[in-house]
């Protein structure tokens, strides 16, 4: 199945360049909204170096930031045809300590952005309709447009879509012929292209550095385009990249254009409309909010994949995900679409215009590309690319990027200091999770299966203790094939000897290759003690109980096993034998100090573990066939000193 997907995605054609253009441009191909509007949102006159320097600005931009970095480089970096922040850390040879604090930024920074896009989107594009009436409420409307989006999301989307593609050439095709028919009027403008004005514009304009972070939002899309990567392929995105990049270089130079043909500023200006017909102002409305919708969309399904591989990777709590079609990777979290919805419908509220959005937009994903960039050259390292081009590539994202967050670091007491918030919390939840779950399984204690199979045959074989079923199944983490926890053993030998006729043991890899999907078997007595590792990708949802129930069947197929039951007044009318799984919750205990640092870790921990379910619903077992048992986590801590008896 990789493989035929592999070759699907390699191959550019024409419906495949159009889905391309409908779920991975929507982001960036939505910022002539705003980005225009910000850069002169202060500005006293339209001049010449304001203008000309601005748009060179956001031209290099597009060209060294989204087009160099991500198009031609980042990329490169797919797992197995997978793209993202945690696909990228998935493809590490190495996964330090480092390495996985920098993707956890990385990821929290992204899923902020996730909540500010749909926001200023939706809001820049509404916000069109007050030039036609200053009477009607911006608000309201972005509210129950907010709110329909997100209350779709648990019927699935497949059916909207099927004509994200189509709309969004629509809306590309508007933007270039928008800013085509003003540049026109005032073709000199195409000088702008010439990078020295955009050095001129950061060395002589007045807060030309600061505009920076005003500039950076025409690419705040483009790490939304490294994620989708896996959806669409390298050749899709690029060959669609061009007729994008066409389009919106001819949209920022038209309303650049517009601006130096009405140099005197005006209260309340967005050269995006400006630049529209009056006779084409509402539909280009229309367009513009579809368009938004369209670029929400792809934000919020973008933020589901996220959270889904920050599961599977153990970044984020196990929480509940849901398919609600049958369209291959499509997925729905209903804890983070509502959660999503809160933080967006706070955010129009509590900022009201777009304008004052911009100043929250940007910090964050700044952060983010940052963090890509710093893994990018980490795997350009362990793939041997030669020192010199690693050091040009650190020095030339590294000043654009750094100044990029330098300029917007000016934003934070404006509203930056929203998303950063909106970040941290993410991101506690994230090393809480991820290292709570180190400092757990660092006191996991194993044993050698071998030297105890005598004692699984006699349990099998004992009859003075009830049976408790046929077949008893465990989830073990013990990736060696011949190793159990010790735990395990004292579940089925100390705490309540627990006999069956069948001891099955499943061991759940999560691989770094997306969409492995294999298993292996090992009958280590057989018909007594049998062990399965289920060997699956990132992508993969671990339905352990489905994936369980076919390997059954391909063993009693194969002759392995018999599945009646194991009692006799049943197995003569041929009831199958029964089941039962046996989930064990491992507990901190009381008597042992944890560092400062740990205990803070383990506090967050037992936070996040509030609203996440447990291993039965997360493996999608059968609750009605599993026993939850609590053991200690086992941390030895010997006595400062000996009790005394006195009586």
């Amino acid at each position: 199945m990789l493989g035929t997907k592999q070759l699907s995605l390699n191959k550019v054609t024409f419906a495949g360049l159009l889905i391309t253009i409908g779920i991975v441009f929507g982001d960036i191909g939505t910022s002539p909204l705003y980005v225009v509007k910000a850069i002169i949102a202060d500005a006293t006159v339209f001049d010449k170096l304001l203008v000309y320097g601005a748009l060179s600005c956001v031209f290099w931009t597009l060209t060294l930031q989204t087009t160099f970095k991500y198009v031609f480089i980042t990329l490169r970096a797919d797992n197995h045809g997978e793209g993202g922040i945690f696909a990228l850390f998935a493809l590490m040879k190495k996964k330090t300590t480092w390495a996985a604090v920098l993707t956890m930024i990385g990821g929290s920074a992204l899923l902020a952005d996730g909540v500010i896009t749909p926001s200023i989107t939706v809001s820049s594009s509404i916000e069109g309709l007050q030039l036609i009436n200053p009477a009607i409420p911006v608000i309201p409307v972005v509210i129950a447009i907010i709110t329909s989006l997100f209350f779709i999301q648990q019927f699935g989307t497949n059916f909207i879509g099927k004509s994200f593609g189509p709309m969004m050439v629509i809306w590309f095709l508007m933007l270039a012929t928008l800013g085509f028919a003003q540049i026109t009027t005032f073709p000199e403008i195409l000088n702008a292209l010439n990078p020295i004005y955009a050095y001129d514009f950061l060395t002589k304009y007045p807060k030309g550095f600061i505009l920076l972070g005003a500039v950076f939002l025409c690419t705040t899309g483009a790490e939304a385009l490294y994620s989708d990567l896996g959806h669409c392929g390298i050749k899709n995105i690029r060959y669609s990249w061009a007729f994008v990049k066409i389009s919106l270089i001819l949209n920022y130079l038209g309303q650049g254009a517009w601006l130096m043909n009405h140099p005197i500023p005006v209260h309340g200006l967005n050269p995006f409309y400006a630049i529209m017909p009056q006779w084409f102002l509402f539909p280009g409305i229309i367009i513009a909010t579809a368009a938004a919708v369209i670029a929400s969309q792809a934000l919020i399904t973008g933020s589901y994949t996220l959270i889904s591989e920050a599961v599977s990777l153990n970044f984020w709590p196990k929480i509940k995900i849901l398919h609600p079609t049958l369209i291959k990777g499509q997925v729905y979290i209903p804890f983070v679409n509502w959660l999503l919805w809160v933080f967006c419908c706070f955010v129009v509220f509590f900022f009201r215009e777009s304008s004052n959005m911009e100043a929250a937009y940007g910090l964050s994903i700044t952060i983010t590309m940052i963090m890509t960039s710093m893994l990018v050259i980490h795997y350009l390292h362990e793939k041997d690319v030669p020192i010199i081009i690693l050091g040009c590539l650190i020095v030339i994202f590294g000043t654009i990027e750094g100044s990029f967050l330098i300029a917007n670091m000016h934003k934070f007491p404006e509203g930056g200091w929203f998303s950063i918030a909106l970040a941290f919390i993410f991101f506690l939840v994230m090393q809480g999770w991820f290292f709570g779950r180190k400092i757990k399984n660092r006191h996991i204690s194993f044993s050698n299966v071998n030297k105890y199979l005598h004692l699984f045959e006699d349990l099998s074989n004992d009859q003075s203790i009830p049976q408790l079923a046929t077949n008893l199944v465990y989830i073990i983490k013990a990736n060696h094939v011949h190793q159990i926890e010790s735990k395990i053993m004292y579940s089925i030998f100390s705490k309540q000897p627990k006999r069956a006729k069948t001891y099955w043991l499943l061991h759940v890899d999560t691989v770094d290759e997306p969409e492995t999907f294999s298993y292996e078997l090992n009958q280590i007595i057989p018909g007594t003690l049998i062990r399965i590792d289920f060997h699956l990708g990132f992508k993969i949802e671990p339905r352990i109980n489905l994936f369980f129930k076919e390997v059954l069947k391909d063993m009693e197929a194969n002759g392995e096993i018999k599945l009646c039951s194991s009692y006799d007044s049943l197995k003569k009318h041929h009831f199958p034998g029964d089941f039962i799984f046996v989930n064990l919750d491992r507990v901190m205990t009381r008597d042992y100090k944890l560092s400062p640092w740990e205990s803070m870790i383990m506090g967050i921990h037992s936070f996040t573990r509030l609203f996440s379910i447990n291993d039965v619903k997360s493996l999608g077992l059968d609750s009605s066939s599993v026993i939850e048992e609590k053991v200690p986590i086992s941390m030895e801590r010997p006595l400062s000193r000996k009790i005394q008896r006195i009586g």
